[in-house]
């Protein structure tokens, strides 16, 4: 069905069980779970799905060793646990992460840690080997009973150099432990969004739809497209807009003030000899000032990042001057001889994190665990209204099932199932051996005929959900792109028709990697763009304008410079 014909079905039954606002992680984690327990359930997403906070994360899936300073000991157990989970739900998008910690002290740190850990002091102090030391013991323990990667282990400073020979000389030793990384997060979303509306009928997730009103027992939901107004009338009303969480409340009359949110921009780097200098380890350190500092490669590029610096309005949010001079300045102090500047940087992201409104001068000391904070019916609504406070990317699946437990609570529905050991999409049968993935990609090319080097892209790119790609590819005659030949015009369009694509940049930036590895030159935007456009009816005039909007957008508040 349409996306034009599910909303005049929409308006046509307009009560729900649940309505969720804000297509980000938490939204969509918490729709596929109440999906999976057969609720009515509707999801509506202002922007594109995971277009916010899940994209400008650092891509990371880790338990946050710095937040056992903090006392977080549950937090970081959990988060330990759900990486775990994550790895094994969606291996064809969560991958192993070696991290390694350049260590420029023997003892600093130790009266300084267990100040934060009381609450006495806020203030940075430079970790050294023992303290580095205590928190890796701590973290490796608490993942004893679910072992899913190697201990940590510390090298002196002869056998750090060898192995890293860009490396600062002045370290000590260094640290290695290991933590998982999410190359595609929007990818995870949007498997997640097809495996609810597969499992059940009644539930269904809108893009670019927007709250706009709420009063009595009904939300006012505005087509971004069109303008159209949706009345909708839910039972229950779950706020997961990150930090747009505030003025989604105050659209619906009532006043909060839970999110105080941070921003965390990232460059992302074209720049081989830093990319080898990694030795496919990320490289974690603290700086002087506080901030966490993260080197790492990704696919042939280098991410670096990032800044913690408060923000009043999400929309605002994109990566500075200031910023980018900062995030610059931080790499010569693991890597001084080599030269990275401007003219490395091949795209820039942020995004705002939904922290909880705290009076904190220290923002790296704000809390990353999640909560819900929940307004009663009673005053301008006739529903509950549950606000999805703060959280991790790695504790979605258990923030997730929190709030869905409430959820069937105020509904009066019990629990079928959980998604603790329930598979992401292309992770549903995913050969875990390299003998079992070549027998599954021969298997799929008895049925498509493509070739295995097409097949193991289409693996690389959705897992076991290659098989419906390739299906589609090779219903009828296919072409490569001119502009990228490892994408072909077929692929583009299967994923257009099925994975709710409504704006060019959505397939660009969030359906593919090919804006985040600077790979969105005019030509190419050019090329898929057309279609796209195709694809979704459009006149030539639309398509021309969303070719330039999509142009336009990537060099203004991406950085791209080749177009």
């Amino acid at each position: 069905m349409r996306r034009e014909e599910q909303l005049s079905e929409l308006k046509n039954n307009p009560k729900v069980d649940v309505l969720i606002i804000g297509g980000g992680v938490n939204g969509i984690g918490t729709f596929r779970d109440l999906a999976l327990q057969g609720v009515t359930v509707l999801l509506a997403e202002k922007g594109d799905f995971a277009s916010g906070a899940s994209a400008g994360s650092s891509h990371m899936l880790h338990g946050g060793i710095r937040y056992l300073e903090n006392g977080e000991f549950r937090l970081v157990r959990e988060a330990l646990r759900e990486r775990n989970r994550m790895l094994k739900n969606a291996p064809h998008y969560v991958r192993p992460l070696p991290t390694t910690i350049p260590i420029f002290k023997w003892f600093s740190g130790m009266l300084n840690a267990p100040l934060k850990f009381v609450g006495m002091t806020s203030s940075p102090s430079e970790r050294g080997a023992a303290v580095i030391k205590i928190g890796l013991t701590l973290y490796d323990f608490y993942t004893r009973g679910n072992r899913a990667m190697p201990t940590h282990d510390f090298v002196m400073k002869r056998g750090s150099l060898e192995k890293y020979p860009k490396l600062n000389p002045d370290i000590v030793c260094t640290a290695t432990y290991f933590d998982a990384w999410m190359p595609t997060p929007e990818r995870i979303c949007i498997d997640m969004i097809r495996d609810a509306e597969t499992a059940n009928d009644n539930a269904l997730a809108f893009n670019y739809l927007r709250a706009s009103s709420g009063s009595g027992d009904s939300v006012t939901l505005t087509d971004e497209l069109t303008g159209q107004d949706y009345r909708v009338q839910p039972k229950v009303v779950i706020n997961a807009a990150g930090p747009w969480i505030d003025f989604v409340n105050q659209a619906m009359n009532e006043e909060t003030k839970f999110i105080g949110g941070t921003k965390g921009s990232h460059l992302v780097l074209n720049h081989p000899d830093l990319f080898e200098a990694t030795g496919g380890n990320e490289f974690f350190f603290e700086n002087v000032d506080g901030r966490i500092v993260l080197i790492f490669p990704f696919i042939n590029r280098v991410i670096v990042g990032t800044t913690d610096i408060r923000i009043d309005d999400p929309d605002e949010a994109v990566c500075t001057d200031d910023e980018i001079e900062y995030i610059l300045s931080l790499i010569p102090k693991v890597f001084p001889t080599i030269d990275v500047n401007r003219s490395h940087i091949v795209y820039t992201f942020s995004g705002v994190r939904p922290l909880p409104s705290a009076d904190n001068n220290r923002t790296g000391t704000i809390s990353r665990d999640h909560s819900i904070r929940s307004v009663v019916a009673g005053n301008h609504l006739n529903f509950p209204v549950h606000s999805l406070i703060g959280g991790k990317w790695t504790t979605f699946r258990a923030f997730s099932e929190e709030v869905a437990d409430v959820v069937l609570e105020d509904i009066g529905k019990t629990r079928q199932s959980d998604t603790k050991d329930t598979p992401i999409g292309g992770g549903k049968d995913y050969p875990m051996s390299e003998e079992d993935k070549q027998n599954w990609l021969k298997s799929v090319q008895q049925q498509t005929e493509l070739s295995l080097d097409t097949l193991t892209t289409l693996f690389e790119r959705y897992g076991t959900y290659a098989a419906d790609v390739g299906q589609y590819m090779s219903a009828e005659n296919d072409i490569e792109l001119q502009t990228m030949p490892d994408y072909t015009r077929r692929e583009i369009q299967f994923i257009v028709k099925n994975e709710k694509v409504v704006r060019l940049e959505d397939f660009i930036q969030r359906r593919s990697l090919i804006a985040m590895l600077g790979l969105a030159n005019s030509d190419t935007v050019r090329e898929i763009g057309h279609i796209v456009g195709e694809t979704l009816g459009w006149s030539d005039v639309q398509t021309q304008d969303s070719i330039e909007r999509t142009l336009e957008l990537l060099k203004h508040k991406h950085r791209v410079g080749n177009i």
